[in-house]
């Protein structure tokens, strides 16, 4: 890629991809000011999280701050891509989801599905699932549309996963919560469906501002995912701490306040789980 290809690939509007909201109608300087500022729940989420979640991270896993970060990569993205409509933000965009998606695999993918060379070795999983994100970024460059197909790919075996896990799972509040990701995703895709197929008809409405309401359900339902991915993490590979769901900022906030993984009889191993 030559320079000059690079600075057009940053220029406002580069993108292919344009959603049903009008450019440049509220603010001048931001071409999709509503999917813009419909990020925000991508910068109070995650970091809520990585405070709840550090007696989670100190005794058991810490590379579950990486899922939190990578989740506040996504809003960034998210919020070039929208204000600028470049394809290096589109590409971001894009790719910090993919980023997520591939991290979550390698670190919650239960050992007794994997296979046996993984099982008792998951850095060798962890391994492959880097070298498939390595090359999956490339091609993304290469193909643009081959991200979507991937994401969407993707998307398949994390949501089985996540109705397999449920099934066996005898904890109501992560079963309740478990539901609740489903239902928000069910919408989310929903909307992200109507807003690129029936642009028209919502914008006769005067609400072309389905994207934005992707932006919030899918944020919901991708925090909320990764909840009880984490419990069932932990659930799996130290039942003995007693870890448990809670709700921040009281238990009397339950299924309203923000939940997260708790371990009732911590101990902080010497050995901490690093992924």
């Amino acid at each position: 890629m030559t320079t000059l290809q690079f600075w057009e690939q940053l220029r406002a509007g580069s993108s292919e991809v344009d959603w049903c909201e009008d450019n440049y109608r509220i603010v001048g300087s931001i071409a999709e000011f509503y999917n813009t500022i419909s990020n925000i729940l991508f910068f109070v989420l995650p970091p809520m999280c990585m405070y709840l979640f550090r007696q989670y991270a100190t005794c058991f896993n810490s590379g579950i701050y990486l899922i939190w970060i990578l989740l506040v990569v996504v809003g960034i993205g998210s919020v070039y891509f929208h204000a600028t409509l470049s394809f290096i933000g589109q590409m971001l965009d894009e790719l910090a989801i993919l980023w997520v998606l591939m991290s979550a695999l390698a670190m919650w993918f239960p050992r007794r599905y994997l296979p046996r060379a993984f099982r008792n070795a998951r850095w060798r999983f962890k391994a492959v699932v880097g070298v498939l994100s390595g090359i999956t970024t490339c091609l993304a460059f290469i193909k643009p549309a081959f991200n979507n197909i991937s994401l969407m790919t993707l998307g398949v075996p994390c949501t089985a996963l996540l109705i397999t896990e449920l099934k066996r799972c005898e904890n109501k509040r992560v079963y309740k919560l478990g539901l609740l990701a489903g239902l928000w995703w069910a919408l989310a895709l929903l909307c992200w469906i109507s807003d690129q197929a029936f642009c028209e008809m919502w914008s006769s409405f005067n609400f072309p501002y389905l994207h934005c309401v992707w932006h919030i359900f899918i944020c919901l339902a991708s925090y909320l995912g990764c909840i009880c991915f984490a419990y069932f993490d932990a659930a799996s590979e130290i039942p003995e701490q007693g870890p448990v769901i809670k709700f921040w900022p009281s238990e009397k906030w339950a299924f309203i306040g923000v939940p997260y993984v708790s371990l009732l009889c911590a101990q902080k191993k010497s050995s901490m789980k690093i992924t």
